[in-house]
């Protein structure tokens, strides 16, 4: 009789050797609590430069080229920027992308590779609208004018979290996300969750962008989530931190 087939969250680890299959759709749950897929994700990769002394000629060239995505300026450097890119196929990174930023006016800047960051949309399992949850959200709310202010960071979990049961990790997740959630439904502060795990130069589990329409209600959240489980005993690093104020989005639609 063949093996049972066992589908595997973007995080879960395999026990002995139950998973024969490789699967890497994303899943989640309808109403009816039937198991759903989709094979599909949103790929976001931030750049940031020093130098830059122009944002509007930054801002000309992206519109021209009709790149997707945020131009940030620094709130902690006054000539530096970042750019906020977005796409469902990872090959933009390395096509029209990278001769972009290849050409003037962004190939006269000083790139800060140390606050380059790459991660891509995940489901946790549960989630009865893949679609809204994978591309659709995410790319609606980083391209969202009513929500200037940004802090994007990466961090990496320690192994002892990775030790934990499911019960356990995911006990100390909803504490976490429960943060997370207030914020959002305040209207005060909303999160993008992008896994990078083997595309972080570092070595980064994940890559979280805060997006809202203040900046200190940002600031509180990172605040209140040093108090968690998760970051007070199980994250092994965090940071570096980008913040900015948008300079320019590409249209939503």
């Amino acid at each position: 009789m063949a093996s049972e087939r066992v589908t595997a969250r973007v995080d879960d680890r395999p026990e002995g050797n139950e998973l024969e299959g490789v699967d890497v759709a994303e899943h989640g749950r309808s109403a009816d609590g039937e198991t759903t897929s989709l094979d599909r994700r949103l790929f976001m990769q931030l750049h940031a430069y020093g130098a830059s002394r122009d944002s509007a000629a930054l801002v000309a060239a992206l519109e021209a080229a009709g790149v997707t995505g945020v131009l940030y300026e620094d709130v902690n450097d006054p000539t530096g920027v970042a750019l906020l890119t977005l796409s469902e196929s990872p090959e933009a990174f390395v096509s029209e992308y990278r001769s972009f930023l290849q050409s003037s006016p962004f190939a006269d800047l000083e790139p800060k590779a140390e606050l380059t960051m790459l991660g891509r949309t995940y489901a946790l399992g549960y989630e009865p609208d893949l679609e809204e949850t994978l591309v659709a959200r995410p790319r609606r709310r980083v391209l969202d004018p009513a929500l200037p202010w940004a802090i994007w960071y990466p961090l990496r979990r320690s192994g002892s979290f990775e030790q934990l049961s499911r019960r356990e990790q995911d006990t100390i997740l909803m504490e976490h996300g429960g943060i997370g959630m207030a914020f959002g439904r305040a209207g005060l502060g909303y999160d993008i969750r992008l896994a990078c795990h083997g595309l972080d130069r570092d070595d980064s589990d994940f890559v979280i962008g805060l997006l809202g329409p203040e900046l200190h209600p940002l600031s509180v959240i990172v605040q209140r989530m040093r108090k968690t489980k998760q970051t007070s005993l199980h994250l092994e690093r965090l940071g570096p931190f980008f913040v900015g104020r948008v300079a320019w989005q590409s249209p939503s639609s």
